[in-house]
């Protein structure tokens, strides 16, 4: 058996490979695996005029108090679409609704410029670990914007039926002194605020930055419409000076309830890092 020879590879000279190699290799791709993994706002539209403006948050949560909330400001203002978040963690979704045909990504935010009022829209829970991308991207921006931003959350309560719910602020820098004149009450015992929420107050309290949480007694297990009709009414309104128009809330409770339970059932189903809630401190350490 004869053994043939190995081919003969041409030889290149040294300076070759530098200069031949794609520049698409050593170049465009990072750049694209980098922006992969940023998190960003894009705006969808002409810049808003805004002054001082407030910045309501709506990440679903316990009860979905905050979601029910904030949606219901975007539909009550006919809040225009501004911007859309992105960052790696973030569910890769196309969100339509009923009646109209464009599709847009599952974390928005809109905008009022005659009440000078922007609002976060969400409509699928966050990760845990796109939290950390989403909180810093977020609240960059709302710095950059001036903005006072009010965070959202449920404290899973068990009260009578009719029985109207209490709500607590906190807050971060000076923006405490917003609530005293407006009234809210401070919370009885210690507590911790989780998800996307706490992550977004936890980055506003490293930043020194002003911002306030409020915190609305609520039904841990179903949606609850009216805990959030309530914090629209006796938090949201006041201190971002709105008259707010929460009968529909109250009127369409049951429905509103149909439509969300799946997604309160999901938010149940995450772990605390993924869903906005408030919870004692006891029970959370």
């Amino acid at each position: 058996m004869s053994l043939l020879p190995l081919p003969t590879w041409p030889v290149m000279p040294r300076a070759e490979p530098s200069v031949t190699v794609p520049v698409s290799v050593v170049v465009f791709m990072p750049i694209r695996e980098v922006c992969q993994h940023m998190a960003r706002i894009s705006l969808q539209g002409p810049e808003a005029n805004l002054d001082n403006p407030t910045f309501v948050e709506g990440f679903p949560g316990i009860g979905l108090v905050g979601k029910i909330a904030t949606d219901h400001l975007v539909d009550e203002f006919d809040m225009r679409y501004y911007a859309s978040v992105h960052c790696q963690g973030l569910p890769r979704i196309g969100v339509y609704r009923s009646g109209d045909r464009t599709v847009r990504p599952p974390v928005r935010l809109y905008v009022s410029e005659e009440h000078d009022l922007l609002a976060l829209q969400s409509d699928a829970p966050i990760r845990p670990e796109a939290l950390d991308n989403v909180a810093e991207c977020v609240t960059s921006w709302l710095i950059d914007y001036d903005t006072t931003p009010l965070y959202l959350s449920g404290l899973p309560a068990d009260r009578d039926t009719g029985e109207r719910p209490d709500i607590y602020g906190v807050g971060t820098g000076d923006a405490t002194a917003l609530l005293d004149e407006c009234e809210i009450d401070v919370p009885p015992e210690d507590g911790v605020v989780t998800g996307p929420t706490g992550a977004l107050i936890n980055h506003a309290a490293q930043a020194g930055y002003d911002s306030l949480g409020l915190v609305v007694e609520c039904n841990p297990q179903f949606p609850d419409p009216e805990a959030a009709s309530v914090l629209l009414e006796d938090a949201i309104a006041p201190l971002a000076d709105l008259s707010v128009d929460v009968q529909e809330l109250i009127d369409h409770a049951e429905e509103i309830r149909e439509k969300r339970e799946q997604l309160a059932q999901q938010m149940q189903a995450v772990g605390q890092e993924q869903s906005t809630q408030a919870q004692p401190l006891r029970m959370y350490q």
